[in-house]
């Protein structure tokens, strides 16, 4: 039942500058609290949410209350309801939400309820990124090629998608080849402020990726949740999450010369992650603000996953407004964002004196101290120092494994394999770089980074360098505007002279699509025992994520890449040793080749144009041949074919009842797997390709496909039934009941025999156990995967028993009915001496009502040991879609009893 809003006496008319009126919006001046004032510009975009979304109902007064008093009730995890202003869906994460929304609309059916309720209720973006497989790499006509390979491999995906947005209203599908969907959200979706009916209010976003977060740098609020989560808040159902604190990160001074972006994310990285930001926000403010392009701060935004945080935001100001209108948003589009955000006191106009903000806790940094800079070689925060680089490698080697170690005897260090690459004589040693790749929203969004690249290109072609055949060189822009610049300011062709082909519009070797290497190469990897290396302009670098036969891989600026392209090793010390010979015979070094700040800005400022923008993204509304000629099935109801492999009926709603559940405690459960620390979705969720000796490829071909069409688990993620053998199928796990092997095997416990994990599971399901994992600090970490949660919930484990979650991985569990438990601190599986060879029985109270957020809960086993843990059920709304069985149960059950 909706309510009158409390609040409509501050609901005000927003005036144009030369007449008339651009609507109305609520007012926070009106309200006339002082507190406003000393509020972080992020919290007030939540605050204004609560205040247009109050009915007292399922956003209450006290809601807004807490958020004004935000000073003094942050410190204390109070709950808050928000309603984002759209949900941002990438097509991997896509696929699956249209598959639980058409499964939904088959339950409302079943069960007597009116179907095409099951609609978004929020405006839905859906981008086609269909991140591309680098099939074909070094060939001018890379990207049609792969395109073409992706629309036989994708076809059926596709069409499900084309289908989705015919059938669900309030859905924008962007067709496949437009771009990397969080470049595509910045330049294009982004709207700053919404005009929905006559209402302004500012535009924010919940996204299926967790690099949703680069929008930030626009001034929008956006952050990555999981796709349960993303289907609720579709549904209009309020998200409910704990008040974040908010660190406030203060900028000054300008970089140095040759001191890139990358390296200043890569450095802020580091710093948060030391500082401890796991739930918060971060908003930068200062007068470095000024010498930071937009697309250097969408740079740092993008990366909040790896430093830890919510959001890293930036507020709106002078140089938002100046890329909008050079991304293609009309004047009046811009003229109405600047009012409403200046009557709202959402915008900073450094010009003008600044009221000094409230925050959690505070940092600084000085954009002269920046340096360049990697990171790696497994972890995104473990940044190398460029001058340091050569030591941190050979540390590396003699280290013991781990995140900074690779074991290798010092006798074998310098180890040469000799092949023969394409009748060449070739070498390989430890530390040559195998696979040079240009990718990732994080950078390629970055003009100065990109054409960075292309004049290092252009210097070192002009020198006569070159790069080694038998290293696989990719480019994969965001968007299409990149080519268009590239083109332009006529460096591309050097780019290409070094085999750094565009390859396709999507996300690549960052998200493990780098394709094969040379079988050459490969072998002499493996026969040798060889470290190879790949260095891409990526986000995420963990292990066996990459490629499989590069243990090493480092997170570089674009040009970077190339530099280290041309070296062909991570073994050298740009500063005292060539990076190869000119045409002219003599040595050429890394500064030789590497351009000034100057330059940069030059072809920047006269390459970079609007009516780029403008082009680029008027053919997104058109489609494109291939997408247009897709045939999908009419029908607000999805015919199931139960022969597909790639779209699925999954089981959530099989047997549903309008009876909730009731919460389920665990009884004489095994432990599936017994985990260490830092377990990420990398770990947990399939991705990348699908090994041909795992139970998904068995699944596969005796469902008569090919090995060579297996395709990514990602393209597949729409069906179940490969997913869930998927599951915890990282070839790099480490599972402590196999005792130090790596690989995705675990151990049946009855029986003592090591299987897959999948196979294992199911034979527990035969024998009616339940099953539980345990696990160490910041479990799930990494991307926001729905499957990271779906594929155990289908495994049946019932239950994770960790020292410490990641904040959209707890929640994901909780959404698919799994209880989420946390040691007591100074407590983990060592020191309460558990192998994971016991049975577990965790007792929940047999009503809702009796369980409180956060209580302590007792975990027994069956050799008589008993410790207590806190039940991280962390809100009552929480508690809600655990008695329901599931998040999305809830929102049927609620949408049927709802009052017509």
């Amino acid at each position: 039942m909706v309510n009158e809003n409390p609040f409509k006496s501050i609901l005000k008319t927003l005036e144009r500058p030369d007449g008339g009126e651009f609507g109305k919006y609520y007012s926070l001046p009106a309200l006339n609290d002082p507190r406003i004032d000393k509020l972080p510009y992020s919290i007030r975009i939540l605050l204004e949410s609560a205040i247009r979304n109050c009915d007292e109902f399922q956003v209450k007064s006290k809601d807004v209350e807490k958020i004004i008093d935000w000073e003094n009730t942050s410190p204390k995890q109070v709950e808050i309801p928000f309603k984002p202003a759209r949900v941002l869906l990438q097509d991997f994460t896509g696929v699956p939400a249209v598959v639980d929304l058409a499964c939904m609309r088959d339950a409302m059916n079943s069960l007597g309820g009116d179907s095409n309720k099951i609609n978004p209720l929020v405006p839905v973006d859906l981008v086609i990124d269909h991140s591309v497989q680098v099939d074909v790499a070094r060939s001018e006509n890379a990207v049609q090629a792969n395109m073409e390979l992706e629309f036989q491999r994708n076809k059926e995906r596709f069409a499900f998608l084309k289908w989705g947005s015919n059938a669900f209203h309030n859905m924008l599908v962007v067709p496949p080849g437009s771009g990397i969907v969080h470049q595509v959200n910045l330049e294009y979706l982004g709207r700053v402020v919404f005009n929905t009916n006559g209402i302004l209010y500012p535009d924010s976003v919940v996204g299926t990726d967790s690099h949703t977060t680069m929008i930030d740098g626009l001034g929008v609020a956006g952050w990555g949740v999981g796709g349960i989560e993303a289907e609720a808040a579709m549904l209009g159902q309020p998200m409910s999450m704990v008040l974040p604190g908010v660190v406030g990160f203060k900028l000054s001074g300008k970089l140095r010369d040759g001191v890139t972006a990358t390296d200043l994310v890569l450095t802020v990285t580091q710093m948060l992650r030391k500082h401890g930001v796991v739930g918060k926000f971060v908003e930068f403010y200062g007068e470095g603000m000024g010498e930071l392009s937009l697309a250097d701060r969408a740079t740092i935004a993008n990366m909040s996953p790896e430093y830890g945080a919510t959001m890293g935001f930036f507020p709106v100001d002078h140089v938002t407004l100046h890329y909008l209108k050079l991304t293609g948003r009309s004047d009046d589009t811009v003229s109405m964002i600047e009012s409403y955000l200046r009557a709202n006191k959402m915008f900073v106009d450094y010009s003008e004196p600044q009221i000094e903000r409230v925050y959690s806790s505070n940092l600084e940094l000085n954009l002269e101290d920046v340096e360049p800079c990697v990171s790696g070689p497994k972890r995104p925060h473990d940044r190398v120092p460029l001058k340091e680089m050569k030591a941190d490698w050979h540390s590396c080697l003699d280290s013991k494994v781990g995140f900074k170690g690779f074991s290798i005897p010092k006798e074998s260090q310098g180890k040469v394999a000799e092949f023969s690459f394409h009748g060449t004589p070739a070498q390989l040693r430890h530390g040559d770089v195998v696979i040079a790749a240009i990718t990732s929203c994080t950078n390629t969004s970055n003009p100065s980074v990109m054409l960075g690249a292309a004049l290092v290109a252009q210097k070192a072609c002009e020198l006569g360098l070159e790069v080694k055949p038998w290293v696989k060189t990719s480019l994969a822009p965001g968007s299409g505007v990149v080519t268009k610049y590239l083109e332009k300011s006529g460096l591309q062709k050097y780019l290409n002279q070094l085999g750094f082909h565009i390859v396709g519009y999507g996300c690549t070797t960052c998200i493990g699509n780098s394709g094969d290497i040379d079988e050459a190469v490969a072998s002499a990897i493996t026969e040798n025992d060889l470290v190879a290396a790949a260095v891409l302009s990526g986000n995420r670098n963990f292990e066996g994520r990459v490629h499989p036969l590069t243990r090493a891989n480092y997170l570089a600026s674009p040009p970077l890449v190339v530099a280290y392209a041309l070296a062909g090793t991570v073994d050298i010390d740009f500063e005292t040793e060539p990076i190869g010979v000119g045409k002219d015979g003599k040595e050429v070094f890394f500064r030789d080749i590497w351009p000034s700040n100057e330059e940069v800005a030059k072809v920047v400022q006269s390459n970079v144009l609007p009516d780029m923008f403008k082009a680029t993204y008027e053919a997104i509304t058109k489609g494109n041949p291939m997408w247009n000629h897709l045939s999908v099935p009419s029908g607000t109801l999805y015919s199931w074919d139960p022969t597909s492999t790639y779209i699925h009926e999954p089981p959530y709603f099989k047997s549903m009842t309008m009876s909730p559940p009731g919460p389920h405690g665990v009884k004489d459960a095994y432990c599936l797997l017994n985990f260490g620390d830092s377990i990420t979705t990398d770990h947990i969720s399939p991705a990348g390709s699908i090994h041909k000796d795992s139970p998904a490829a068995r699944y596969l071909m005796e469902h008569g496909v090919d090995r060579r069409d297996f395709n990514s688990y990602g393209s597949r993620r729409g069906n179940d039934e490969v997913m869930a053998r998927g599951t915890f199928a990282n070839i790099r796990i480490v599972n402590k009941l196999l005792g130090g092997e790596v690989g995705p095997k675990t151990v049946h416990i009855p029986s003592g025999e090591k299987l897959s994990v999948f196979d294992v599971s199911m034979r527990y399901k035969s024998e009616g156990h339940d099953t539980i994992i345990l696990a160490g600090a910041e479990y799930g970490s990494g991307s926001s995967r729905d499957w990271a949660a779906k594929g155990p919930m289908l495994l049946g484990v019932k239950a994770v028993i960790a020292k410490s979650f990641e904040r959209i991985h707890r929640s994901n569990l909780v959404g698919m009915g799994i209880i989420p438990l946390c040691f007591k601190p100074g407590e983990d599986t060592e020191t309460l001496g558990l192998t994971g060879h016991e049975r577990y029985s965790i007792e929940l109270p047999s009503s809702v009502s009796e369980i409180r957020p956060g209580q302590d809960i007792t975990v027994v086993t069956d050799n008589g040991k008993s410790f207590t843990c806190t039940l991280r059920f962390d809100t009552e709304v929480e508690l809600a879609y655990f008695d329901h069985g599931g998040i999305l149960q809830y929102v049927i059950r609620n949408l049927i009893s709802a009052k017509q």
